[in-house]
């Protein structure tokens, strides 16, 4: 009885201290914290940077690798799906997916399912596929996740859907950093920004920060104007256009005149 006291402290002392903390944690930055959209935005570059910081040196067995993902806004979309019927292509069957990021990007130091098992994707939903919520479809259509798929393939074809090994550059399993190239018609709102160590394909540590991209001046009063008063909106269009009109065709008389 005596001899087991000391096993019964010592495991209650544990569950008090809570879970050890990680042999290597994430430092990290970003080059900027906001990117504001005006009139003549043609894009944006962000670096990520940062540093695994341990306490002793790296661990033996497998490297040391860095999976960093940007995550823009989320939102409904309708995916339809387009069959010939009496040789005319209509629209046949659709899908809502409740949520998809308007914008993904991954970056790893290696392709990313020799770097992340499974099981640690299903957990962190770190591959575009796990960031897509599509809950439920309608009874009538038979495979749901070819729209998910189509979309994916959409995305990816214009650029706001990627995936890219080999462009996070590791130093002596310390220092990382890598840069994601933001497109012109970014949509507006908070950007996550995560970042994964890990190692034998298990996450060891990770870290979130926040972008936050935004209109400014022209953009956002234009912008506010149209969402928060639709009908001062479309006065003043209406105005701008009889305006716009009337300039050109003053500016035709005189040309002949």
């Amino acid at each position: 009885m005596r001899a087991a006291f000391p096993l019964a402290l010592a495991a209650l002392l544990a569950l008090l201290a809570g879970p050890a903390a990680p042999a290597e944690r994430i430092v990290a930055g970003l080059s900027q914290t906001r990117v504001s959209i005006t009139a003549n935005f043609d894009g944006s570059e962000i670096l990520v940077f940062g540093a695994a910081r341990r306490e002793a040196p790296p661990p033996e067995g497998p490297p040391l690798e860095v999976i960093v993902t940007v995550t823009g806004p989320a939102a409904p979309v309708n995916v339809r799906k387009k069959s010939r019927v009496f040789g005319i292509w209509i629209n046949t069957e659709s899908v809502e997916i409740d949520a998809a990021p308007r914008f993904y990007a991954i970056a790893a130091t290696a392709p990313l399912f020799d770097i992340l098992s499974h099981t640690e994707d299903l957990r962190y939903r770190i591959s575009i596929p796990m960031g897509i919520r599509s809950v439920g479809a309608p009874p009538e259509v038979a495979d749901a996740v070819q729209f998910s798929e189509a979309l994916i393939r959409l995305r990816r074809a214009s650029g706001h859907y990627r995936v890219e090994a080999g462009v996070v550059a590791l130093a002596e399993e310390t220092l990382f950093q890598t840069s994601f190239e933001l497109p012109a018609n970014l949509t507006e709102g908070l950007y996550t920004i995560r970042i994964f160590l890990t190692r034998g394909r298990q996450v060891v540590d990770h870290h979130t920060t926040i972008l936050d991209v935004r209109k400014v001046g022209l953009e956002r009063f234009v912008y506010t104007l149209a969402h928060e008063r639709p009908l001062a909106y479309g006065l003043l269009a209406l105005a701008l256009a009889v305006f716009a009109g009337w300039a050109a065709s003053a500016v035709f008389r005189f040309i002949r005149a």
